[in-house]
């Protein structure tokens, strides 16, 4: 690829909220590589992971993927695990403060991230670091002297402090060392790019890039990634929405779950989680508009891609022959009830409320006699939250999609 074509792959998928923003963090971006070409090195690219649970769905490989794509363009990437800030908590989008860790329990979920975060990152590539290496080491005056680098009102502007402000609801003041610590690995790492979702938009472009400079530092670039919708379409990934798309149940789950995905995020998906490149997706993306290509079909395509990432092509292969067989070959109807999930509900829940079953005793012995199946998965117990959306299936012949 010529510098150009870097720069489009780079930054296809990334928001800043603000136009002119984009416009000067592609620019530099873009200088970046030019004079990592001239001089002959690679560009010091990182992306911060805290572990502050176990299982990652596909949402947060969003800012691996952007990663991937910086190794396989001959860059130096780092894995940072964020030992260190994982036990102050993220405050970036979340409406109250983050509970506080352990850091057993930090060192137990970071065990899982590295090993899921290899079936998107190059592992003979990758550096991985955990922050605790520098943090721990920085003394209360050294935290100070940070935090003479910014301004209270600075924080009281970001979205979600300001919103909780109006509210009456409290801000804590460690939340605010948070963007301090994750300024910090940045000068830690020396880094010329550092990757984040769009929620980490304050610690990368105003602490990262204000803490290299005031320490002597040429400013990152901050490539900053869209925030990647859920099942539903709409709201972000989320375990407590339950529309997520994990990356460790399977292949065929995997491809029925990105299969129940509405045409309209179709886009977003491709633009954040395939392998792609913007030519191609600008050539799917027209083929679907002049009817060239049934959006079913292009939905297919995007399926057997992000399966094949994590899973390899014969699985995805798999993957799409299930799905096939259930759905396009009649043995799920075209048409069908319909149930809004509410919070809470649980499999047996849902079989009650849509009478798919005259009574709890009858729904569990179904599920006990692997008579429940949901996307075509059988549905092991009855007693836990709804998995996610998608078709339920009980006994031969009734059906229900659950949204």
């Amino acid at each position: 690829m010529n510098i150009e074509e870097q720069v489009e792959l780079l930054m296809q998928g990334t928001e800043y909220g603000d136009e002119e923003l984009k416009k000067a963090m592609t620019a530099e971006l873009r200088q970046r590589l030019l004079d990592a070409q001239k001089e002959g090195r690679p560009l010091r690219v990182y992306c911060g992971f805290d572990p502050t649970s176990t299982d990652l769905h596909l949402g947060h490989t969003i800012p691996m993927r952007k990663l991937r794509q910086f190794q396989d363009l001959g860059h130096e990437v780092t894995f940072l695990i964020g030992s260190y800030t994982a036990l102050v908590g993220d405050p970036s989008d979340k409406n109250k403060a983050r509970p506080i860790l352990t850091e057993t329990q930090v060192a137990e979920n970071a065990k899982t991230y590295t090993e899921q975060a290899f079936r998107v990152l190059d592992h003979d590539k990758t550096i991985v670091r955990y922050n605790g290496e520098w943090l721990s080491e920085l003394s209360l005056l050294d935290l100070i002297r940070l935090g003479q680098n910014f301004t209270v009102q600075q924080f009281l502007a970001r979205e979600n402090f300001a919103r909780r402000l109006d509210a009456g609801e409290p801000i804590f003041l460690h939340e605010t060392f948070y963007a301090l610590m994750q300024g910090y690995d940045a000068v830690a790492l020396k880094t010329d790019i550092q990757v984040g979702g769009s929620d980490q938009l304050f610690n990368i472009i105003v602490a990262g890039r204000k803490l290299q400079e005031a320490l002597g530092q040429k400013p990152l670039v901050g490539v900053i990634t869209g925030i990647l919708p859920g099942t539903d379409g709409v709201q972000r990934m989320s375990k407590s929405i339950g529309n997520i798309v994990p990356i460790n149940s399977g292949a065929n789950d995997m491809f029925g779950k990105v299969m129940s995905i509405p045409d309209a995020a179709m886009s977003k998906y491709m633009r954040l989680v395939s392998r792609w490149t913007p030519l191609e997706i600008e050539s799917i993306e027209k083929d679907v508009t002049t009817g060239a290509l049934h959006p079913r079909d292009a939905k297919m395509k995007l399926a057997h891609e992000i399966v094949s990432i994590f899973y390899g092509e014969a699985d995805a292969g798999s993957g799409q022959e299930a799905f096939v067989k259930m759905f396009q070959q009649k043995e799920v109807p075209d048409e069908m009830p319909e149930h809004q999930l509410e919070s809470g509900q649980t499999v047996l829940d849902v079989i009650l409320a849509a009478k798919m079953a005259p009574s709890k005793t009858e729904a569990r012995r179904l599920i006990d006699q692997k008579g429940v199946r949901l996307d075509g998965e059988v549905v092991e117990r009855g007693d836990v939250g709804f998995p996610h959306p998608g078709v339920l299936q009980v006994g031969k012949r009734k059906f229900l999609r659950v949204k």
